[in-house]
């Protein structure tokens, strides 16, 4: 077995309060988080959870990973924004031409994410968690590719794209120019070994494909963090 995505994390300053309106979202079950968080499991096939971490930072700029949710139809596209909306989201303009037809949000702590018109092909049949659309280089998607053991699904003009072989959502970047870094991103993924796999020989395989360590002040914990390519951060955890 490969390495696992167990669980993209948010860092946020109420957890529980922004796990409620993913939940409310997206119809998935509130859990706890052993790290004084909150946890989301899917109730579909999506393949990983959502956890709420505390921190006290507040966002600064644009988050370069936001989820793309998809529509059956403009109706139901409507009922998503809709509901959004009533559990805390407001509209945003990130630069999106008026004739682009997906919708574009920010939850009540500013992470932006998109409802997608109807009718796209790319997402047809990935749920409603249709993607997780991130800032990044093509060097970046071909390492998530070999860190997850996740096939290429697009690969043209510098734009990436990598899925699960057991489907669910995919995992897009969108190729230079990149955004500027701000700081440690309020996103990131946090991978864990087979059952019985080994944290270190994770960590020594995800180096020799261009990861590196870094030291974002964590202490002494369980997990390490790391960095990808494009200097992304992400978490190795102990096998789960």
């Amino acid at each position: 077995m490969t390495t696992q995505l167990f669980a993209l994390s948010f860092d946020a300053n109420e957890p529980l309060r922004l796990a409620r309106f993913w939940s409310g979202v997206l119809g998935w079950d509130m859990a706890d988080d052993p790290h004084d968080g909150v946890a989301l499991l899917p109730s579909d096939d999506t393949g990983f959870r959502i956890r709420f971490l505390p921190t006290e930072r507040r966002k600064d700029g644009q988050n370069p990973m936001h989820l793309d949710l998809t529509s059956a139809s403009p109706e139901d596209q409507q009922q998503t924004v809709t509901r959004a909306l009533e559990l805390g989201a407001q509209h945003i303009d990130i630069g999106q031409l008026p004739e682009e037809r997906h919708v574009v949000l920010a939850d009540p702590e500013g992470n932006e994410f998109c409802v997608i018109e109807p009718g796209n092909n790319f997402l047809a049949d990935c749920g409603f968690v249709g993607a997780l659309a991130c800032d990044g280089s093509q060097e970046v998607g071909y390492f998530w590719s070999e860190a997850l053991g996740w096939p290429l699904v697009r690969d043209q003009d510098q734009e990436t794209a990598i899925r699960s072989p057991l489907g669910g959502p995919k995992i897009t970047w969108g190729g230079p120019p990149l955004m500027p870094k701000t700081g440690k991103q309020r996103l990131h993924f946090d991978l864990a070994p087979p059952a019985h796999g080994d944290q270190r020989a994770e960590v020594d395989r995800l180096l020799s494909l261009g990861a590196t360590r870094i030291d974002i002040r964590q202490g002494e914990v369980s997990w390490v963090v790391m960095a990808d390519p494009d200097g992304n951060e992400f978490c190795v955890l102990t096998p789960r």
